[in-house]
């Protein structure tokens, strides 16, 4: 997997994908250095229209609040969750799929079984009842997504485990002695890892909607500024205030349009990549 940066930065789509993600991490760490008196300070009249203002680029909401610092500080909120939501994920399904790839047995049905049940209920709605029941917070948003992504994850890590768990090299390293941690994580994960990178990201786009969907609802951490509850806040004034739904919803979109086309990107550069433990 050496040259797969390469490849990935020769892709358009895959430049494009980073260039997008990256504004939006830019725009989420420097929010507080920018703008440290916050998102919910009413610096100008209500309903103030963009482009009219360079004090207020994007104009305010219902309370005067400035839209555009509501937006970098919102982009924190969607980050924050998708990036722990998508590596908690990765970590447990990772972990108790290669288990049951690589043990087999009464602890692969038992795991698989739980994979089947999670991934047979719908993934939003279960999640707005963990986050109901956990009360609204990130940290519950983002445990909540964790509990419903992780079967996914298990599943594709058992199916790669159990592929190459009779290969050549693998035989080799326990007959020269690596114990059976050595074996999982040095030889079987790293020809593992492909698909698993690529889900990660797709897992990521999720959180980030997923956490705009319950926030939109409500259900979001009552102290951060969120994306979601900006959408949800103005979609009752869409005939004559459009600019309070319509630029969060353009920067969630955008978001995931980044992370589709860096998925798409690493899929291409990642299938290209010989095994490395298998040549």
């Amino acid at each position: 997997m050496v040259k797969m940066p390469i490849k990935l930065w020769a892709d358009p789509a895959g430049r494009t994908g980073f260039a997008i993600l990256t504004s939006a991490l830019v725009a989420a760490v420097t929010a507080p250095l920018l703008f440290p008196e916050g998102p919910w300070v009413m610096v100008a009249q209500p309903l103030l229209p963009p482009f009219l203002s360079l004090s207020h680029p994007l104009g305010t909401d219902m309370l005067g609040r400035d839209l555009f610092v509501s937006l970098l500080y919102g982009a924190q909120a969607s980050l924050t969750v998708g990036i722990g939501a998508s590596l908690g994920s990765a970590f447990i399904g990772v972990t108790l799929g290669g288990i049951a790839g690589y043990r087999g047995g009464l602890i692969d049905d038992l795991i698989m079984r739980t994979t089947e049940l999670l991934q047979g209920m719908p993934a939003f709605v279960f999640t707005i009842v963990l986050v109901a029941i956990l009360s609204p917070s990130l940290a519950s948003t983002t445990a909540a997504i964790v509990v419903v992504g992780w079967a996914q994850f298990a599943r594709v890590a058992r199916g790669e485990f159990v592929k190459f768990r009779h290969r050549e090299f693998v035989h080799a390293a326990i007959v020269s002695g690596l114990g059976d941690l050595g074996v999982a994580v040095k030889q079987i994960l790293p020809n593992a890892l492909p698909p698993l990178i690529v889900l990660t990201s797709l897992k990521f786009a999720f959180s980030v909607l997923t956490e705009s969907g319950v926030s939109f609802l409500g259900l979001g951490d009552p102290d951060r500024m969120s994306w979601g509850y900006l959408i949800g806040a103005g979609h009752s004034l869409l005939s004559h205030a459009w600019w309070i739904s319509i630029f969060p919803g353009a920067a969630l979109a955008l978001t995931a349009i980044g992370v589709h086309l860096l998925s798409e990107a690493l899929g291409r550069a990642l299938e290209m990549e010989p095994l490395q433990m298998d040549r």
